[in-house]
């Protein structure tokens, strides 16, 4: 991996780190790249059970897009072939943005977002694409993108109004504007907010706990969910019965149940 994003892998946990705090964590094109081999790396690992999300410094998670780069694109892209080589520098998205935030959310493993300040625009987006948000409160939030002329992408217009309903997801998209931890965690989009100075220890608590614990239920549980939200309740009892057919059927099922009746804690295998 590059040095703009860290990856490590203990225990069976993997820890992603955003790695360029002087820019606030924006994204540069090596920054993306690097960012979705590793989110693609910890999908594909067997060996990950869990991942923790997180950021180097204190100021920002990601503000988004480094829009330092993006204006030296455009204006590249002016002198050469105007309009269609544009439109090629917003090719970012799908071969960026879609895939990273398409792995977090759709992998079967538990993903642990540690924000530890701004989250805008496509930060915002990754940080709402993790299961589970520990959120320190000097953080904030905000969209940004028509700030800057833009739309939604890094999955927000999906994942935001998932969170904070459709009304609430059109005032923060067309009114761009920084919120608070608190204002955060009363909208549903912080799980947890904690102490600055505790974030690391409380976010790496929970992403320990995750990589120790059930994989198989917790994977059907993120298909459960995100096949709920589009599907009827019909369709939703039968997909509740095929995973729970899944879940029942692994060996981290027995163990759980063989502890209850032995009056103690389980040791999961993952499997």
């Amino acid at each position: 991996m590059a040095d703009s994003v860290l990856y490590e892998v203990n225990d069976s946990l993997a820890t992603i780190t955003l790695n360029r705090p002087r820019a606030m964590n924006a994204m540069d094109i090596e920054a993306k790249n690097a960012l979705r081999d590793a989110v693609e790396a910890a999908a594909a690992d067997e060996a990950v059970r869990a991942v923790l999300l997180t950021a180097a410094g204190d100021r920002a998670f990601c503000v988004g897009q480094d829009l330092k780069e993006h204006i030296g694109l455009l204006a590249a892209a002016r002198e050469t072939s105007g309009g269609e080589a544009r439109a090629s520098v917003m090719n970012t998205v799908p071969e960026h943005y879609n895939p990273i935030v398409r792995a977090l959310a759709g992998m079967p493993k538990p993903v642990v977002a540690a924000v530890n300040g701004v989250a805008a625009g496509a930060g915002f987006g990754f940080a709402l694409a993790a299961d589970y948000r520990v959120v320190a409160d000097t953080a904030s939030f905000t969209t940004a993108f028509a700030g800057v002329a833009l739309t939604a992408d890094s999955g927000l217009s999906w994942t935001l109004q998932r969170v904070v309903g459709p009304g609430r997801a059109a005032d923060l998209l067309l009114f761009p504007r920084s919120i608070t931890a608190q204002e955060a965690y009363e909208l549903g989009i912080a799980s947890r907010v904690v102490p600055a100075a505790d974030l690391a220890a409380e976010a790496g608590r929970a992403a320990r706990a995750l990589a120790e614990g059930p994989t198989l239920a917790y994977a059907a549980l993120k298909e459960s969910v995100a096949f709920a939200a589009a599907h009827s309740l019909e369709e939703t009892l039968a997909k509740e019965a095929e995973l729970q057919a899944r879940a029942g059927a692994s060996e981290d099922h027995t163990i759980a149940v063989q502890a209850f009746v032995d009056k103690r804690r389980p040791r999961y295998l993952g499997r």
